[in-house]
């Protein structure tokens, strides 16, 4: 079992930056994991992966370049930052996981999501 709780959400301007957390209790050790965002009328999309024993990342085309992904082993925290945002960028955010060694791009492939946290990019 994986309990994620995700944090730093908020209100932004747009070219400014956020970084959003996902504290995970359990066992991360075994685990993939990986953000997503869903914005109203629109299906969840992939935005960022992680392999978390091996730290290997990837990101989605439409962040590449302005978000990067990381994680804390110590502290069983992975982390999103966020810079250069845009208005397109507005969504709820979500963390997850699966048992797993590497990340996939499919919401459907991870058991374990967090609750979400709201990123709000104004024009």
């Amino acid at each position: 079992q994986v309990q994620l709780v995700e944090s730093g959400g908020g209100l932004v301007q747009a070219g400014g930056s956020l970084r959003l957390s996902c504290a995970a209790s359990g066992r991360t050790f075994a685990s993939s994991m990986g953000w997503f965002r869903q914005a109203p009328g629109k299906a969840r999309e992939f935005v960022a992966g992680l392999s978390w024993s091996s730290g290997t990342t990837y990101s989605a085309d439409s962040v590449r370049g302005r978000f990067t992904i990381s994680r804390d082993i110590a502290k069983n925290t992975m982390f999103l930052q966020m810079n250069s945002l845009k208005p397109e960028d507005t969504a709820v955010y979500y963390c997850a996981a699966r048992y797993a060694r590497d990340y996939t791009e499919r919401p459907n492939d991870y058991a374990y999501w967090g609750q979400g946290t709201q990123v709000t990019v104004s024009s």
